[in-house]
């Protein structure tokens, strides 16, 4: 009764989920054998040829041999790919291949050492097999680590080479490659000279560069460094530590706690495992779990990561990517397992045995019960989720070993040869030395559409299937397929992920970060110590005027001369353009203070106009008066040209119009001061002076004097003319267009010229100040040009000391202030005479005022 209950609770034991079962992923369930039982033994696996047809039958002894569960599984491999081949009547027809299988085919490494050790000495050369000559050549397929390897393939060398041929499923080794030395030699498991690339893609794809690595110190683990550290610099990945393990076990044990701390302390999360699954490294792999080191491991499909037996915790977090090689599912497999039990087995029979091995006990809280099935569905799924997906990397070498195999013994057997050795019992060494030659170059495509080449040179490129791997509790595992590596994608989409599978093996797809410094966010830059790794770097801010706009830049970039960085340094913004326009106050004011002026002088010159024949307006010589006026209209609307967009063609202007019209204004002053001078000063006797006065000879003055500015501004075009001017330096954010004035000397040289024309007419006005009021304009003129001249003086400091549109407005302010000088000095007063006073603007009025004037200065 007890057996009974106990049955039926096995048959109810909760599994995960039931929306875990899918069909890329599979469960893995096991027992963790006792220490003795879980030592790792190799295998030696001899296949013959005979004339007979071998039935499945034959193959289910393996089910009852006890011995490790993986090597097991390679004898069923084995299995399956002779049975395949035994049922295909295109590949060595009227033959079979066969094996045998039984507890003497596997040892440790040890015993395999004394067994060979005694074989020698008594003369019996290969264990569990009869030393006699075969009459066909065999294949001793060998799953031995590299060691064992050399030493077995040594004494078939000396011995009874010429009766096998050896190939090995066991881990690759660059030494067994050298064809000199081992020339009947074929390594059938892949030298990884891909899986560097396809580590360093998909550290990438999670945006690591920070990784640890964990290897064994022999020529693998260092071979594999260097494809690996090859990848790395190429794409600026770094390690975090290189842990070198000691194969030897005694050494390993003297530095372990070094191999713990270095872990321990470093700051990555992300570590690489490479190496045989039964060497020191494994041993450490298992230490750092057992002790619950949180690390994301990533591996190769072949290591055994699952939790120990005592463990009752989820283990580690992160959980295990294993990367394997990609090959098309063998459907067939799950099929022959079923069918091979069946000669052998009961259902009920096959669930104990199978329950042996794997165990849900523990996390019964985590499953769900399997309700409603027979123990024909109980099969049916344990066969689904073990044998079918356990046909994996190691199996796989197997399955193409023994096709590999079986193709150069169809080609050799149904090939004619010609000159072939006969009666002198050489027939069966020649046939196996073009068997050898024959597998040498053998290349086929396996019945599930891979293309297998046994000539390394011209196998492929690897691909890899990536698999997430979380335990659980007692032994329990979840291997989910996330994806795959494939070398012939274009660089940078090499490894494609499904996002779905993660988060749904994994429960999210967020991923712990592995960086050696935080990001250096937009608005700064990485900046390198001596002695850093090139991973490892500090953030400064950009320099001035520079930004980043993207994370981990080398440099930061100058902003355009149209832009500047904002205050975070992570953008440019485009600069202000600032002139002085008709839009913004300060051009609005200026433009109308303008135009008012110049209406102003228009309303002066339309009165002097009407009251010409007056005697004030004969009296100021009005050709003169007329000429001034309009000039002084032009001086007022001059600014003009300075306010709004600068472009060539006023900038010329500006500085062309403002010379010639205030060199008009000054000059025609200067005619009139002369005018008055020689009116109070010339005799009878002086009668030149005379002619000239009253010829108009003075107005000649204002052609002649402005010829000489033309000739100046004449040479300052052709020399250096005014143009546009952008300064994107002087201002922040600011973009500030005036016009340039091209030759600074010459445009001092136009100033220069007007001061000179303006300082005469000031020192002839003030020594004819004192000459009589009604008909002198001698105190007008020097008050006017005591104004232009102070206007002036005092501009060119300001003007030096100001930018951008306020220069430009300080030019503006000296154009008006001083033609508003001139026009208010001048004219004003007469203005008012002769609108507000009309009885003072009278020849009796005027001769009255000049004799009282005349007797005032006698006395």
């Amino acid at each position: 009764m007890f057996i009974l209950i106990l049955f039926f609770l096995l048959l109810n034991i909760p599994l995960l989920v039931a929306d875990f079962i899918y069909p890329r992923c599979f469960w893995r369930m096991k027992q963790n054998e006792d220490k003795d039982k879980n030592l790792k033994r190799e295998c030696v696996f001899v296949i013959q040829e005979v004339q007979r047809h071998v039935e499945r039958e034959y193959f289910s002894h393996i089910m009852d041999i006890q011995t490790h569960t993986e090597n097991r599984k390679h004898a069923l491999a084995l299995a399956f790919s002779i049975d395949e081949i035994n049922r295909n009547p295109d590949l060595l027809p009227n033959m079979s291949l066969l094996f045998e299988f039984s507890e003497y085919n596997c040892y440790s490494e040890s015993e395999f050492s004394s067994l060979f050790h005694l074989s020698l000495q008594h003369h019996d050369i290969f264990p569990n097999f009869i030393c006699k000559e075969f009459t066909k050549c065999a294949v001793a397929l060998t799953i031995l680590n590299w060691t064992t390897t050399v030493t077995l393939h040594t004494i078939l060398n000396n011995f009874v080479l010429d009766q096998f041929l050896h190939l090995t499923s066991g881990p690759f080794h660059p030494m067994l490659s050298d064809h000199e030395k081992f020339p009947h030699l074929y390594q059938m498991a892949s030298d990884h000279t891909s899986l560097g690339l396809a580590l360093v893609s998909f550290i990438i794809h999670f945006n690591w560069n920070w990784i640890g690595l964990a290897i064994l110190d022999n020529d693998q683990g260092i071979q594999f460094l260097s494809y690996l550290r090859k990848e790395m610099e190429k794409n600026t990945v770094c390690f975090a530590f290189v842990n070198m393990i000691p194969v030897n076990m005694n050494l390993y044990m003297s530095r372990a706690e070094v191999y713990y701390n270095q872990i321990m302390t470093s700051s990555t999360n992300v570590v690489v495992i490479y190496g045989d699954t039964d060497s020191t490294l494994a041993v450490s792999f298992r230490m750092w779990e057992s002790l619950g080191i949180q690390r994301i491991w990533v591996t190769t499909s072949q290591w055994d990561v699952s939790p120990s037996k005592k463990d009752f915790t989820f283990g580690n977090e992160y959980g295990t990517f294993a990367f394997g090689h990609h090959h098309s599912e063998i459907s067939g497999f799950k099929i022959f397992i079923q069918t091979l039990n069946s000669f052998k087995y009961s259902d009920e029979d096959l669930i104990k045995l199978e329950w042996m091995h794997f165990n849900c006990e523990t996390s019964a809280s985590k499953c769900k019960t399997l309700k409603n099935c027979s123990s024909n569905h109980s099969l049916e799924w344990l066969m689904v989720h073990t044998f079918d997906m356990a046909f994996i990397e190691r199996s796989y070498d197997i399955y193409n070993a023994v096709y590999s195999f079986a193709h150069a013994l169809h080609e050799k057997t149904f090939q004619k040869f010609d000159n072939l050795p006969k009666g002198n019992g050489n027939e069966h060494n020649y046939s196996c030395k073009k068997l050898y030659s024959s597998l040498r170059k053998i290349h086929f495509t396996n019945p599930v559409g891979d293309r297998v080449y046994m000539n390394r040179r011209d196998k492929l490129q690897e691909e890899y299937d990536i698999f997430y791997i979380w335990n659980f509790p007692q032994g329990l595992g979840l291997k989910v397929k996330i994806g795959m590596f494939s070398p012939y994608f274009p660089n940078g989409q090499q490894v494609h992920l499904s996002e779905d599978m993660i988060e749904w093996a994994k429960g999210s797809t967020q991923m712990p970060t592995s960086v050696c410094s935080a990001n250096c966010g937009p608005g700064f830059r990485k900046f390198w110590m001596d002695g850093m790794a090139e991973c490892c770097f500090y953030c400064k801010p950009c320099p001035e005027k520079e930004i980043s706009n993207e994370t981990n830049v080398d440099y930061c970039v100058q902003c355009p001369e149209d832009k500047y960085a904002n205050t975070e340094q992570n953008h440019c913004i485009p600069k202000a353009v600032v002139f002085l326009s008709y839009e913004e106050p300060l051009g609005m004011a200026l433009s109308l203070i303008s135009l008012c002026f110049s209406a102003f002088t228009t309303v002066v010159l339309g009165v002097f106009v009407k009251h010409h024949s007056t005697p004030i307006v004969k009296a100021n010589n009005r050709t003169l008066t007329y000429i001034l006026l309009i000039s002084l209209i032009f001086c007022f609307l001059c600014p003009l040209l300075f306010i709004g967009h600068p472009n060539p063609a006023t900038c010329i202007l500006q500085q062309i119009t403002f010379g010639i019209v205030f060199t008009v204004s000054l000059s025609t002053v200067l005619a009139k001061t002369i005018t008055v001078v020689l009116a109070f000063k010339i005799t009878a006797s002086q009668r030149m002076m005379k002619y000239f006065l009253i010829s108009g000879a003075s107005n000649y003055i204002i052609p002649v004097c402005t010829l000489i500015q033309v000739i100046v501004c004449a040479v300052w075009l052709g020399a250096s003319p005014p143009s546009v001017h952008i300064d994107s330096q002087s201002e922040h954010g600011h973009i500030i267009i005036v016009c340039h004035k091209g030759s600074v000397n010459a445009f001092y040289c136009v100033l220069g010229y007007l001061a000179t024309l303006a300082f005469g007419s000031f020192t002839l006005a003030f020594f004819a100040r004192n000459l009589p009021g009604a008909f002198n304009e001698a105190k007008s003129i020097t008050f006017s040009m005591l104004v232009f001249c102070s206007v002036w003086v005092t501009f060119i400091p300001v003007y030096h000391s100001t930018k951008g549109k306020v220069m430009v407005a300080v030019e503006i302010f000296s154009t008006l202030a001083s033609s508003a000088g001139m026009l208010g000095c001048i004219y004003v007063p007469k203005c008012y005479t002769i609108l507000f006073r009309p009885d003072r603007n009278s020849l009796e009025m005027i001769r009255e005022k000049s004799s009282s004037h005349v007797t005032f200065h006698k006395f």
